[in-house]
Parts: structure tokens; C-alpha cells; sequence
């Protein structure tokens, strides 16, 4: 358990970090650090729930240990597999050197010389900097026999290696779990953690975000980008952008040196912040990047239309 003072703290902390959050992120992730619980984080894909974990270990300078979580994911490949291929070459150098015992032979190839360990077991390890940050990512990838397996984990700190027995962790790690939601995980990993959704910034945290993750941005592109950004959302798109994607596309303006907003810019750098064709075929419905054949848009659609209402505020 991380002793942490405050809230205000923990959202200065983390903000020193370059990851800008509200009160309520922070007074969750308190309450985690406070209580020694897992954090669980769900929301869309790319509103910064994996960047939480990376900040978290940055700000208390402990090692980050990531688990990324995939369809048909098992036990053996999140906490340990055995080294068969060094077992194979220690059991055929045993047996040319004669006289091996079988019993010897056998307890010799389960230990820790051939154990390849995993994010999980990993994390149950001791560290002299600290217990690691736990980082288990897009568990909704993973089916439920998975997730059952996790609750031992998640509840006990604590994994059981057949051939070494249970291995429990002396401090339990920091641990972020995140969830993109394409599917509902169950109520019971949910239980042992405390809970989060992640939504998109408003507007000004999104400026603040910008500020924090490309400085070298100047206040009215910053505030240009995010307007524009932020009406994409209201669009009805496959995938909305994220804070990731705002934040990519503004590197690549700098990269460009672009000073204002313009379609052209914009059709231009599409794949910045969209990342399905039926998503930038619709922007690109406009005077300035028309598709041959393409009638004309409606008002309001394409990208002069978007650019003119996606003007900062204030």
C-alpha cells in the first residue's frame, strides 16, 4: 500500500507526470493507492486509461510491468512457461555425463533456472525499488475462464506454479486494469476492484492535455485542433477519435509547421486522427477533396463545413 497524502496530490502528481485528469480520475486513483486496491478503467480507445499506469509508474519511480491481454490468452501465458528447450539440452548433457539420478535430474529442471516468467509472476516478485505497477490491458479481449483465473491473482496477490508451488507477493503490486468494453467483464473481477470510466476531456482539460503532451504547440492551434476534434465526436462515425489522436495530429501540424486550420490541411492529415475509410470518405465529402462521380455535400457536411463550426471557443 502507497501512502498517498491527498487527492490534490495525487492529481498534481500525476499532472507532473504530463497526464492531465479531473477530480473524480483522482480521487479514485487515491483511494487505489490508499487501499491497496486494483483499479479498474474502462471508456473508449484512446482517452488515456493505459497512459494512467505509465504515469503512475514515472511518478513513484517503480517499474512498470504490462500484460497485454489478447483472444485465447491462458494462465501459463500471463504468469510462467518452462524453458523446455534449455531442459532438453540440460537432460541430454546430464545423461553423456552419466550417473544422473532421475529424482535429482527431475526437481533440477523445475526450478528457477528454467522458469521463463511472465507479466504476472513477474509482479509478485520483490523489487528493491517497490512493488511494480501491474498494467493489465484491453482485458475485455480475454474470455471468461481468463478472468476466473485472475481472481485468485487479484484477490490473494498471489499465483501457484504446479511443479513450485504458490508464490505470493510480499507487497502487493499497484494494479490498472483497463477495458475498452467491447464486451462486459464480469461482475466478479469488478468487485475486487474499485471502478472508473474514462470519458472524453471536455473541452478545456483537452487544451490542457495538448498543452501538457505537445507544448510546442501555440494556444490558438492548440484551441483549433481541440474545437475540431471535439466536433468529430458528435459525428456519427465507426470510431470517434481519442486523446491520443488529438494529440498525434497535432505533432503532425508541428511537423508540417502548420500555424491555422484550413481543409486543405485537413483532408491532407485525415490519418491522423481517423483510422477507418468510411470515417475519412465522409469527411472527405466536400468541395476541396471531392471523389470523382461525388455529388455535391449537404450544408454543413464535409470539411469546409466542419472547419467553419469548429471554430475555439472564447
Amino acid at each position: 500500500m502507497i501512502e498517498a497524502q491527498s487527492i490534490d496530490q495525487v492529481q498534481k502528481m500525476l499532472t507532473d507526470q504530463g497526464y492531465v485528469c479531473g477530480r473524480a480520475l483522482a480521487t479514485v486513483v487515491f483511494l487505489s493507492l490508499k487501499l491497496g486496491r486494483p483499479l479498474f478503467l474502462e471508456g473508449e480507445a484512446g482517452v488515456g486509461k493505459t497512459e494512467i499506469a505509465k504515469a503512475l509508474a514515472a511518478a513513484f519511480g517503480r517499474r512498470l510491468i504490462r500484460l497485454q491481454c489478447y483472444e485465447g490468452l491462458d494462465a501459463s501465458s500471463a504468469v510462467y512457461e518452462w524453458n523446455f528447450a534449455a531442459q532438453m539440452v540440460a537432460i541430454r548433457t546430464a545423461e553423456a555425463a552419466g550417473g544422473a539420478d532421475r529424482g535429482t535430474l527431475q526437481a533440477e529442471m523445475f526450478s528457477d533456472a528454467f522458469l521463463i516468467e511472465r507479466p504476472l509472476l513477474e509482479a509478485m516478485r520483490p523489487d528493491e525499488n517497490g512493488p511494480p505497477v501491474l498494467l493489465i490491458d484491453e482485458l475485455d479481449r480475454t474470455d471468461e475462464p481468463f478472468e476466473a483465473f485472475l481472481l485468485e491473482a487479484l484477490s490473494d496477490f498471489q499465483v501457484t506454479i504446479p511443479e513450485l508451488g504458490t508464490i505470493k507477493a510480499p507487497e502487493p503490486p499497484i494494479v490498472v486494469l483497463t477495458s475498452n468494453r467491447t464486451r462486459e467483464v464480469h461482475d466478479a473481477l469488478k468487485r475486487r476492484c474499485l471502478y472508473h470510466w474514462v470519458d472524453y476531456p471536455d473541452f478545456a482539460r483537452e487544451v490542457e492535455i495538448l498543452k501538457a503532451r505537445a507544448p510546442a504547440t501555440s494556444e490558438k492551434l492548440s484551441r483549433e485542433v481541440v474545437a475540431f476534434v471535439q466536433e468529430l465526436r458528435t459525428e456519427d462515425l465507426f470510431k470517434k477519435p481519442g486523446v491520443a489522436e488529438t494529440i498525434d495530429w497535432a505533432n503532425c501540424l508541428l511537423a508540417l509547421d502548420v500555424i491555422d486550420l484550413s481543409p486543405e490541411v485537413i483532408a491532407d492529415t485525415l490519418g491522423a486522427i481517423l483510422k477507418y475509410q468510411d470515417d475519412i470518405s465522409q469527411l472527405q465529402c466536400s468541395e476541396v477533396q471531392a471523389h470523382p462521380g461525388q455529388g455535391p455535400c449537404p450544408p454543413g457536411r464535409g470539411l469546409n463545413g466542419r472547419a467553419a463550426r469548429a471554430e475555439p471557443a472564447g
